[in-house]
């Protein structure tokens, strides 16, 4: 069996849930082929793109939030869902000459081998991931076999829209095996302590005799305000430490080292490959809303703080969460260290964002998937169904 996976590198999560269901796959000895389909076929063009994704995140917020909310219903056969679909067919066609893959896979909204289907006649069982919380109509295909998405919410989401409910599993979002292996020990949820290795604690050079709060700033260090936020985080209490994670953004992580060369309590990293380490000794999270690191948070049972999510899937995933009771929003510095200093004194609070996030979580998310996956594709089962948009509505019916 040959797989071909298609991801977009628009932040990071599409990136690490395409190498968690490639690994997957390659623990059964499946042969798979990882394409970032649109900086392949267009290059120039996804990198002006990227770079208006990443400053949509400090310039204007209002307007990325503005575009996913207008194009958030859009119907698949719609003049501009055609163009976006069509991006890349060409050097998608070339890799599907080149690899003659059995199962397509994405993990990124782009519907290129449905196009292909229409154009070029060709026919490849196909795979929707959903890496979100919440549902972009990109997401939905007639010509697709089957989605996997993260909650049961999710799925009847999906389903409103005429998908049948034997063609979405609820799975969770994939996640690298290394989640799996990493466990909280559930006698110190209750006084919100992690289950700290102090050799784990030490190797980030932790203090072992204090409590870790985790600061993710994204992917690609985005999160805004920082140092007047850890300078404020720096003031919780004594027992308490922040590990700041800047991820790929290499200036951030130097200024913010700079910044806090004098303050013990303020430890900063650049891009952690192994952050369910670090999440597994971490008291809870301080994060911007990606769908793969809520995920992860919710493998590593962290009580999740989401600061300042931008207008789009991140907020539409904060509310989700927050509205399920797994997770708090602030938007200001003092309203976060306040919900901190909550969970550190309240017990009863704690527990209760446990037991949701517990309800949340989906285990071995990678491997439910892959293992679907591969059974459906062996046994040939085809869609019972044909779809069509009603008139008047945003809906997908079925017909025989």
């Amino acid at each position: 069996m040959k797989v071909l996976i298609l991801y977009a590198s628009y932040g990071d999560g599409h990136l690490q849930a395409s190498r968690a269901l490639r690994d997957a796959f390659q623990r059964r000895d499946v042969q798979v082929h990882m394409l970032d389909l649109f900086a392949e076929a267009h290059p120039l063009l996804n990198k002006f793109t990227k770079f208006l994704y990443i400053k949509s995140f400090t310039v204007l917020p209002s307007v990325y939030g503005w575009i996913y909310n207008v194009t958030k219903r859009m119907k698949h056969d719609t003049a501009f869902a055609e163009i976006l679909h069509s991006f890349g067919t060409k050097k998608l066609q070339q890799m599907i000459e080149r690899y003659d893959p059995d199962l397509v896979i994405n993990t990124f909204p782009m519907q290129g081998i449905c196009k292909l289907n229409e154009t070029a006649g060709i026919r490849i069982p196909t795979y929707n991931v959903i890496t979100d919380f919440d549902l972009h109509h990109r997401w939905v295909h007639p010509d697709i076999h089957k989605y996997y998405v993260a909650t049961e919410d999710l799925k009847g989401q999906v389903e409103q829209l005429g998908v049948p409910a034997s063609r979405i599993e609820v799975t969770g979002i994939p996640l690298k095996e290394a989640f799996n292996r990493t466990e909280h020990s559930s006698s110190s949820l209750g006084k919100m302590q992690a289950a700290a290795s102090p050799e784990v604690q030490q190797t980030f050079g932790l203090d072992t005799g204090k409590r870790t709060l985790l600061l993710m700033a994204g992917a690609h260090g985005v999160m805004q305000g920082l140092q007047h936020l850890c300078a404020q985080l720096d003031r919780l209490a004594d027992d308490v430490q922040v590990a700041l994670v800047c991820g790929n953004n290499k200036f951030l992580c130097q200024q913010m080292r700079r910044a806090f060369a004098n303050y013990p309590n303020i430890h900063v990293y650049g891009y952690v490959e192994e952050i369910h380490k670090l999440m597994s000794i971490s008291t809870c999270i301080v994060t911007k809303p990606g769908g793969i690191t809520l995920s992860e948070s919710l493998s590593s049972a962290l009580p999740i703080l989401i600061y300042r999510p931008v207008p789009g899937q991140e907020q539409e995933n904060a509310s989700y969460l927050e509205s399920k009771g797994a997770a708090l929003i602030s938007h200001k510095p003092k309203e976060l260290c306040r919900q901190i200093k909550t969970l550190l004194q309240d017990p009863q609070i704690l527990s209760e964002m446990r037991e949701a996030i517990q309800a949340l979580h989906k285990p071995n998310s990678s491997e439910s998937i892959v293992s679907d996956i591969i059974h459906t594709t062996l046994t040939n089962q085809q869609p019972d169904y044909v779809f069509r948009l009603a008139k008047g509505d945003h809906r997908i019916e079925s017909f025989s």
